[in-house]
């Protein structure tokens, strides 16, 4: 099975979606790099509308991930309460 991963932006908004990855992933991976950070999994990774929406305190639009992403890997499934990203076996 390969990783999958997401790299976001490191700024405050970002620092509460990786809190809430982590706590829905806790297997994941977190790298903190100059101006961005890696989370990485083994399959699979989910970014939940709720949990991101509880760390930041307000309303979260699952299209606001965009606005800080850098990069990722992985298939996408993306719906109104999650983004998650895997390798099909």
């Amino acid at each position: 099975m390969s990783k999958v991963y997401l790299i976001l932006q490191d700024n405050d908004v970002s620092r509460f979606i990786v809190e809430a990855v982590e706590d829905d992933n806790p297997e994941i991976t977190v790298i903190y790099q100059p101006a961005m950070i890696r989370m990485e999994a083994e399959g699979q990774m989910v970014v939940n509308r709720e949990t991101v929406e509880e760390k930041l305190g307000r309303d979260w639009d699952v299209q606001e991930l965009h606005l800080n992403l850098v990069s990722l890997g992985g298939n996408v499934d993306e719906d109104d309460d999650k983004l998650e990203l895997s390798w099909a076996v």
